[in-house]
């Protein structure tokens, strides 16, 4: 049986970690107002520019722009994957979920994949790991700009271009809300009309227009329809990761929010028992005192 003195010390070392956590979690909800509100502002455009180009690429040739060029997927195809992370940890399931994704994904695809990394954690576990690795981005989120997306999308970009890669996958966390996260895995290159595989259902209605409609109508395009793609696609491109980082951002706080407030109520539960058991001992070592000393007395 452990001693007071032990006891006493635990309970002080769990109140000590509560009020971490507290701390965290409020942090977390203030970092959280902030980012969500950056993700609602950018989700609007960043889906109607999906929305139009795609219906857009479902009336012209793919030959106008290199982006729009389909692969065949074969044996030797090369893939970018793009996987979001966080930079830190304390977040329940967040980064395991996109970890265990991009890894069931490049194991499951039959292709070469390549690993294009954004965040801490997700850089640890792969390089560690022996996965080819392509280029790794970390520290973006303490202060995300648009220009820190520019980097992966224009890595993506040139190496599609290339003829490096034959397709680029981008997966990440997407914010639904604060108890909820989705991972998703969506395909960035080639743009395409049909509705990648992982599309949040919150988000279908937006997403389905983009299907190509039974009776295609003839558009005039001016300036002519190259230059637009080449002004709009790679743009489409560097507005999906951005996207897909302020999504992850957002999703990072609220996970560890949620992460730090469970945290709370376990110390709270933890105190209440130890501080009961603490009593017991307590008790119990009060009686048998009691009991030495009336034992003495009649001894006498």
């Amino acid at each position: 049986m452990p001693s007071l003195i032990d006891l006493r010390r635990r309970v002080r070392s769990v109140k000590n970690t509560q009020q971490i956590t507290k701390a965290m979690k409020m942090v977390a909800a203030s970092k959280l107002r902030r980012a969500q509100q950056r993700i609602i502002n950018a989700r609007p455009f960043a889906l109607q520019a999906q929305r139009v180009l795609k219906s857009l690429t479902a009336r012209v040739d793919p030959d106008l722009h290199p982006l729009l060029a389909v692969r065949p997927r074969t044996a030797e195809s090369r893939t970018l994957v793009l996987v979001v992370t966080g930079d830190k940890g304390l977040c329940g399931g967040f980064n395991t979920n996109v970890i265990k994704a991009a890894a069931t994904f490049v194991l499951d695809s039959g292709e070469k994949c390549e690993l294009g990394l954004v965040g801490r954690k997700g850089r640890d576990f792969f390089t560690r790991r022996g996965f080819a690795v392509a280029f790794e981005q970390i520290n973006l989120f303490q202060t995300l700009k648009f220009q820190d997306a520019l980097d992966s999308a224009g890595h993506a970009v040139d190496g599609f271009v290339s003829g490096e890669y034959d397709r680029v996958i981008l997966i990440y966390n997407e914010f639904k809300s604060v108890i909820s996260q989705r991972v998703v895995v969506d395909q960035l290159l080639p743009l395409t009309h049909e509705a990648a595989a992982g599309v949040d259902p919150a988000y279908a209605d937006a997403r389905a227009a983009a299907a190509p409609p039974q009776n295609l109508i003839e558009h005039l395009y001016e300036p002519s329809p190259h230059e637009i793609f080449k002004d709009l696609l790679p743009r489409y491109v560097e507005v999906q990761v951005y996207r897909a980082l302020l999504e992850s951002n957002a999703a990072f706080f609220a996970a560890q929010m949620t992460a730090m407030d469970t945290a709370v109520k376990n110390a709270t539960d933890m105190i209440a028992s130890l501080t009961l058991y603490m009593n017991k001992v307590r008790q119990a070592a009060i009686t048998r005192e009691i009991i030495e000393v009336v034992s003495g007395a009649e001894a006498l």
